[in-house]
């Protein structure tokens, strides 16, 4: 599955919009990424800009756009009212899909190394990409803000940890940049059945981390109780890294718990919508509905759904529309105006228009696999069995479990379903990424050949296509052999009146191995790396003998259930 982060660069820019709009066409014009939002800002003269793609290439142009921010804007010139010390003030990296947080740190500091020794800019890591503690602080980096760098640049514990650490005329322009790897942050909203903007907040100090000043006796007019350096005793409320606030808003007559989720690994939307239920009958309101400014990552969508659904002891092993239909609905997320997940969910705003196999119904891609183009051929088709394969255990699990009188064994059977739906929706991606491997091989093939690098080039490139194009069969091999894991449990324990349906999985399944044993097979011919393809050939074989075994296996408890009916 493809790595997705998202890269939120904060420019010292935010009235000129000609000057904006040259740092943004730069970064529309990087392959590979996605510009999703610029959000200039006059008062503070400051212009957060968000885009998204894969490592590599968000990297190259966060690179690219912070040297075009150095080019045109001056910080000697600079005034604004949010805390600054930089052209690009401060460049988050945020993992979104497919990508841990440690693997989004490594891709952070080789971010700021590039800004520090090509464009020769103080960088400073900060929060998860920091070396030292004091640095995860921000504001620790950025104290001073770009007045105090000529200072700062010279203490040898503000030495930047990339780039130059003196405050010459290049720098004297640029200023310094802070690089970070952080949480993806949710700005989300709970709608109440109240117009009181003081009842909404109190909601809000109830959940939010910082929590309400302490007061003597009365909670409201008490008397603020302070430390011993005469700071106020907080009450921390019961939602970690959130922050709340309530409001009236006019537009749709009703006060809001407006949040922001810094962390929603600490405190997801799901959890925080809860708890402000819980908080909000607790005062005697109603929560109406919710309402999402801007953007979430799938797998948030994805949980909301799966927690929803666990509340109901209902199945979790269903297909991403219906979770992300089941948080719509239980989150009330289209209250007050639709909800169009193709429009509000990263991963598919990113998918856009592209045309999939997987997209096209039953008879349109029967019709493209039977025209008189190459592709898909017998390795998207391989795959697509192996989807059917994994789709039937699937479907044996979600019958399991809400069959009448096996209540007890729902959340068994939801575990296999989750399983299998992970198992057909890997699959899913190789019906696509065969044909897509396939094309990579047509495109090395017309490379140019007229100069001797050209030859190499292109020599190179059809080498690494085709070994790719070898990979990525295999890779159905091993997943099609481990959804028969599901396959076996749904015929040994599930519902025994579909017991027929697990053992057409198990047939489909092997027809997905060695189907794709073929095409392993047969791409391996045009490699040259014979380490390579004797390896992968063992391993594959290896993996076509086991599931051949499995099927019988399996088969033989199909027979033994039916005749037992």
């Amino acid at each position: 599955m493809k790595q997705l982060i998202e890269c939120v660069p904060n420019f010292s820019e935010g009235r000129d919009m000609a000057v904006i709009k040259q740092i943004t066409d730069v970064i529309e014009r990087s392959e590979g990424v996605t510009l999703l939002d610029v959000d200039p800002g006059a008062a503070t003269n400051r212009t957060v800009v968000t885009f998204v793609g894969t490592p590599e290439e968000v990297i190259e142009a966060a690179v690219q756009a912070v040297k075009k921010a150095a080019e045109v804007i001056d910080m000697r010139h600079h005034k604004g009212e949010h805390p600054r010390f930089g052209a690009t003030d401060v460049c988050p990296l945020v993992p979104v899909a497919n990508i841990s947080m440690e693997e989004t740190v490594v891709y952070a500091r080789k971010l700021a190394q590039r800004i520090g020794e090509e464009l020769l800019i103080p960088v400073y890591c900060y929060e998860n990409a920091a070396f030292t503690p004091v640095r995860r602080n921000l504001a620790n980096c950025r104290s001073g803000e770009y007045e105090g760098l000529p200072e700062k640049l010279t203490n040898p514990d503000w030495k930047p940890d990339f780039g130059p650490a003196e405050f010459n005329t290049r720098v004297a322009g640029t200023g310094a940049t802070a690089v970070s790897a952080r949480d993806f942050l949710v700005a989300f909203n709970v709608n109440l059945n109240t117009t009181s903007t003081r009842r909404a907040n109190s909601i809000a100090f109830d959940v939010r981390e910082r929590g309400r000043t302490m007061r003597e006796g009365d909670p409201i007019t008490g008397k603020i109780v302070k430390d011993e350096k005469g700071n106020p005793v907080m009450i921390p409320g019961t939602l970690k890294a959130v922050k709340a606030i309530g409001w009236f808003i006019e537009e749709y007559g009703v006060a809001q718990i407006s949040m922001n989720l810094t962390n929603i690994s600490i405190t997801p939307v799901h959890v925080a919508f809860d708890e402000v239920c819980q908080k909000a009958a607790d005062r005697g309101i109603r929560v109406t509905g919710s309402e999402l400014v801007g953007l979430i990552p799938l797998k948030a969508m994805l949980d909301a759904g799966k927690y929803f659904l666990r509340k109901q002891n209902r199945s979790v092993g269903v297909d991403n529309d219906e979770l992300i239909k089941i948080a719509i609905k239980s989150m009330g997320l289209d209250d007050l105006k639709p909800f169009n997940p193709r429009e509000r969910i990263i991963e598919y705003v990113l998918e856009g228009q592209s045309k999939k196999l997987v997209d096209m119904n039953l008879t349109a891609f029967a019709n493209e696999t039977a025209s008189e183009s190459p592709a898909p051929g017998g390795g998207s088709i391989a795959a697509y069995a192996g989807v059917l394969g994994a789709s039937l255990a699937t479907m044996v699990a979600n019958l399991s479990s809400h069959k009448r009188g096996w209540d007890d064994q729902w959340e068994v059977f939801s575990d296999w379903a989750e399983k299998g739906q992970q198992y057909k929706d890997k699959m899913l991606f190789f019906v696509d990424e065969d044909t897509r491997a396939f094309n990579k091989i047509m495109d090395a093939f017309g490379m140019p050949k007229k100069t001797d690098e050209e030859k190499l080039a292109r020599k190179e490139a059809i080498e690494t296509a085709s070994k790719y194009a070898m990979e990525i069969p295999f890779k159905v091999m091993q997943t099609a052999m481990e959804s028969m894991e599901v396959i076996r449990a749904m015929a040994e324990t599930g519902n025994p009146n579909s017991v027929s349906d697990a053992g057409v999985g198990a047939l489909c399944a092997l027809t997905a191995v060695e189907g794709a044993w073929l095409n392993v097979k047969i791409n391996a011919g045009g490699i040259e790396d014979s380490t390579f393809t004797t390896d992968l050939l063992k391993k594959a074989e290896t993996i076509a003998l086991q599931a051949k075994a499995e099927k019988e296996g399996i088969i033989q408890i199909v027979d033994q259930k039916i005749a037992a009916l």
